[in-house]
């Protein structure tokens, strides 16, 4: 019974590492199994889902009176799940799992209906004999409740329940009796299930049978009397019992789990040990720690809290072979089961378990119950519990692995839906769904019963990934860049090309004043006098990319929406900052349209005309397209007309008819540009024309539902064929999305309508492009969600689910690199061997310097570029990460910030450029990047010092010629001389 670890040590879990990189892998989902033999199983409690409260000689207990007087809304719990009559069925679900054990309670007035243990219910006895029996030889381990709540109601009613010393030595006959009669077959014992519910819900906050409420006194004495009943049943296991049955017994002790709002204060992380202290300390001092109550509680309660005798605390201090511990629902809800102290509820299952470490010295931790709820119209569809139960284990998992912690069995709970407490039946926790309702109360396995046998079979989380990372390299023209949105033109600086003379400061009042009558000779504008361009050509060349997509801005070149006023400025400048990429050898891909979700970036006349709800707007944007092919297509080999046209939804929601209206104008728009590129341009410029869509991949949430997968697959179809499959295979929308808006308009759910394509449309618009461009940035999850509306949104019948287990960014981009192979291979599948582009990929990182997590992303989906180029057959031809500065007060995805300071990110990207992807070690590079850094160097230096060499070089000439004069000077004097 010796005891290490010291109360308040759990202190230091709260101390967070400023500088922690938010991907360290002992943060990161892991992927790796559990310790072999590992114990898993899934628990009920008796009063949950046996049922027949009447039947065969069982008594009341004090939950069947609290029910009757005080949750007015369960007629019966003789509803219920009806364990007790079907047992084999309750066999059945634990043989489909697959578990190790099954945690059960034994209803104490099932076998003795006045709680005395004297003569056993027969009836009783026999269903537990048999439950037993049948574990054993399916070989599952029973794990048995002595007490989960269900106090025989003869105790209460005539000793007061457990405010009341005597149930200490009837509790311990109880469990003598349990003792003598199954311990032959169970080996682990668990006395009271969560006491801290049992006092503090019971006799304090009235929420829990037997419903008293208001006497803090009664409440801490409770809690003394479970404390020592436990103890006396620990003894007397371990003197009378455990000599031949070789068993081992603790008590579940339950608990919720608290962040500071700043860790770095230490009041707030004073409240939240004094928080956890009040509830699971509670508990685990007297039992786990030092044989008495926190010193915390001393303090604050003082008189309430009853004293434990120098003998009591020896006689109760270790009583426990092992930490059982609940981490569950009912810790945290209702709000008043928990002291919060003006601190932050959390759901981190791997803090609390390190927290026990540190304050009761590394126990060996049995998770006897964990897991979580759903309404209870749910059926077998819980998609959210797969998810809870993944975040729960994997940080199980994560204890186990990177913190040494002890856990050596978990349970599920439960096995059934049942009876939930204070909640009724109007909340469901079970892997198996019962209808309580019907005669038969068949068991059918929910989505979670499905995802937790898959665990328990491969024992944890196996990394999956059918292709191992891979080494190589891509092909040597493959084309490494950098996106950026659109430019907006900056003016010249006016030094040189102003010919006004100014006075600056006259007045006084520090501003410049043009003098009149005076004009300057001047020099014609250059390139190198927009100061902005200076700005992009540094960053460009410090970030090593060989080509750089940008785009322009319509209002910009076209302030009137047509050709009757064109701004050669704004030309002329996007012309430099081509010609200036261009000597650094960096190719242009420009985009010609650029909308945001804000901002739609058409000519105000335009605008005012309807924008892309006007068909006329196509043939303004054919002009526009025209005037850039011809003004810049002589140094522009790479055109994106459209920047993600598939995201219109985002401002013409007004109603479905409305998103689909513009879209099929953005198309059309397309194909007109592209076909004036093909007809007029391309035999002399020789370029490329496409348009860009958004491309995110799409999972089912719940991979055992049909209907997710469905969801999943109808998403890609609204999200990518609407665009695609015009372009690329049919010259109409996809069939899918068709069929499915027709059938919401049969249904009564929608009036939108797709618009039909004339047969000259078809032929515009099919194989208008010359590659698939993406933006791709992360996988979403999607579920099944029938929506009633005529929306672009509601059309989908498409919910989004966020995983909690991922790494994700600020804006709740979640980082799952494989989707990018997924929605390439998909791409490929559908639309045949086309070139790719990936034309925008990134993540936004809150670092403004050391973005780590912007490190990290690039790397992972690199190579799953890489893994869809080779193994996948992808005709990848480039990359653009996204992107090169931050906006101010939006999402910072930039390479640089938006006061243009490099991030260490840049570094990173410039090593996987200059390696060409990932060599083998022993590889250098193939395309070796050197020579081309070296000249792009070089260029960088004269294009920025020019002012500087020039200067240098009139130095240097004028010096030379006054030594020139001097040495010729000298010679003429000897001559005179001689």
């Amino acid at each position: 019974r010796a005891v290490t670890g010291f109360s308040g040590d759990g202190r230091a879990i709260w101390s967070k590492n400023p500088n922690y990189s938010p991907v360290n892998e002992s943060q990161l989902f892991l992927y790796d199994t559990f310790p072999k033999n590992f114990f898993w199983g899934v628990g009920t409690g008796a009063f949950q889902v046996e049922g027949n409260w009447k039947a065969d000689g069982r008594g009341p207990s004090i939950w069947d009176h609290f029910t009757q007087t005080h949750l007015k809304n369960v007629s019966s719990v003789n509803s219920s799940s009806d364990s007790y009559i079907f047992l084999e069925k309750d066999l059945s679900a634990l043989d489909f799992i697959g578990v190790s054990f099954y945690q059960f309670s034994i209803s104490w007035p099932r076998l003795f209906p006045d709680g005395i243990a004297a003569v056993a219910n027969a009836k009783g006895l026999q269903y537990y004999n048999s439950l037993l029996d049948a574990l054993v030889l399916r070989n599952i381990e029973p794990i048995v409740t002595l007490y989960h709540w269900d106090l025989p109601l003869a105790l209460q009613e005539k000793y007061g329940g457990w405010k009341n010393e005597v149930l200490i030595d009837i509790f311990n006959d109880y469990a003598t009796y349990c003792f003598q009669t199954f311990g032959d077959r169970v080996k682990y014992w668990i006395t009271i299930h969560n006491p801290y519910l049992v006092a503090w819900h019971g006799y304090g906050t009235g929420m829990h049978a037997p419903g008293e409420k208001g006497n803090l006194a009664a409440v801490y004495a409770v809690g003394h009397n479970l404390i020592k009943a436990h103890s006396k049943v620990w003894h007397n296991y371990n003197i009378n019992f455990r000599p031949h049955q070789k068993g081992w017994l603790s008590i579940t002790l339950g608990s919720h789990w608290i962040e500071p709002n700043r860790p770095e204060n230490t009041m707030d992380v004073l409240k939240c040990q004094q928080s956890m202290v009040s509830v699971l300390g509670w508990f685990a001092n007297p039992i786990h720690g030092e044989g008495d109550y926190p010193e915390l509680m001393k303090k604050q309660l003082l008189s309430i809290l009853p004293l434990f005798s120098e003998a009591e605390k020896e006689e109760v201090r270790g009583t426990a072979d092992f930490f059982a511990f609940s981490f569950g629902p009912n810790n945290f809800k209702p709000q008043s089961t928990m002291a919060k102290m003006g601190q932050n509820v959390s759901l981190h299952l791997r803090d609390v378990l390190n927290w026990i470490k540190l304050e009761y010295g590394d126990p060996r931790i049995f998770i006897t119950e964990n897991g979580w709820f759903t309404d209870s119209h749910v059926k077998t569809e819980d998609t959210t519990a797969i998810y809870m139960m993944k975040n729960f284990l994997n940080q199980v998992l994560q204890a186990i692995r990177f913190d040494e912690i002890r856990v050596f069995g978990y349970t599920a709970w439960s096995l059934l839906d049942g009876f939930e407490w204070q909640d009724g039946y109007t909340t469901r926790r079970g892997l198996f769904y019962v209808d309580f309702n019907s005669k038969q109360k068949e068991r059918k396995p929910k989505s979670s019963a499905h995802y937790y046998k898959q665990i328990i079979r491969e024992n944890g989380f196996p990394l999956k990934e059918s292709t191992s990372d891979v080494r190589g390299e891509f092909p040597c023209d493959f084309s490494w860049g950098v996106t950026e949105s659109v430019l907006k033109v900056s003016g010249y600086l006016t030094q040189f090309t102003d010919p006004h003379l100014y006075v600056w400061n006259v007045t006084g009042n520090r501003l410049l004043h043009q003098v009149g009558g005076v004009k300057l000779k001047t020099r014609p504008g250059q390139c190198t006098d927009f100061v902005s361009i200076k700005r992009q050509v540094k960053m460009l060349a410090r970030m090593k990319v060989t080509y750089y997509r940008f785009a322009l801005d319509w209002p910009s070149v076209l302030p009137t929406g047509n050709l009757s006023t064109v701004n050669r400025q704004a030309l002329q400048y996007y012309r430099c900052v081509v010609s200036e990429g261009l000597k650094l050898n960096i190719s242009p891909m420009v985009t010609l349209y650029y909308p945001t979700h804000t901002q739609l970036g058409l000519p105000t006349p335009l605008l005012q005309s309807g924008g892309w709800l006007n068909p006329s707007t196509a043939k303004a944007f054919q002009d526009y397209a025209g005037l850039c092919f011809q003004e810049l297509g002589d140094l522009v080999k790479l055109w994106i007309t459209i920047n993600e046209p598939n995201r219109l939804s985002d401002i013409y929601n007004r109603t479905g008819n409305d998103t689909y209206r513009a879209a099929h104008n953005l198309l059309i728009a397309h194909a007109l540009a592209w076909h004036l590129y093909d007809r007029q341009y391309r035999q002399a410029q020789r370029g490329s024309v496409s348009l860009s869509l958004h491309s995110d991949w799409a999972e089912p949430a719940n991979p055992y539902a049909e209907s997710h997968w469905q969801a999943a697959e109808r998403f890609l179809q609204f999200e990518i064929a609407w665009f695609a499959e015009p372009l690329f295979k049919t010259g109409d929308y996809p069939l899918a999305m068709r069929e499915y808006i027709a059938f919401k308009n049969r249904q009564g759910l929608s009036r939108s309508t797709l618009p039909q394509f004339t047969e000259e449309e078809r032929r515009l618009v099919k194989g208008a492009a010359d590659f698939y461009a993406l933006n791709h940035f992360t996988t979403r999850f999607v579920m099944h969600a029938r929506q009633n509306g005529s929306h672009y949104d509601t059309d989908r019948d498409v919910q989004f689910l966020q995983d909690i287990t991922c790494l994700s960014s600020p804006t709740r981009l979640a980082v799952l690199p494989w989707g990018q192979r997924k929605v390439l291979s998909w791409i490929r599948r559908n639309y045949g061997d086309l070139d790719v582009y990936i034309t925008a990929n990134g993540i936004d990182d809150p670092a403004l310097e050391n973005d780590e997590l912007r490190k990290y992303y690039l790397e992972k989906y690199i190579q799953e570029a890489r893994k869809a180029y080779l193994v996948d057959k992808v005709k990848i031809k480039g990359y653009y990460a996204f992107k090169l500065t931050e906006e101010k007060f939006k999402p910072r995805f930039g390479f640089f910030t938006s006061d243009l300071k490099a991030k260490s990110s840049i570094q990173f990207y410039n090593k996987l450029i200059s390696n060409g992807g990932f060599p083998s070690e022993n590889n250098s590079p193939r395309c070796s990047q050197t020579q081309r850094n070296t000249e792009c160097t070089v260029c960088l230096f004269l294009v920025q010092k020019k002012p500087l060499i020039f200067f240098g070089c009139c130095f240097f000439s004028t010096l030379v010629l006054l030594l020139s004069i001097t040495f010729f000077h000298k010679r003429k004097r000897r001559k005179f001389w001689k």
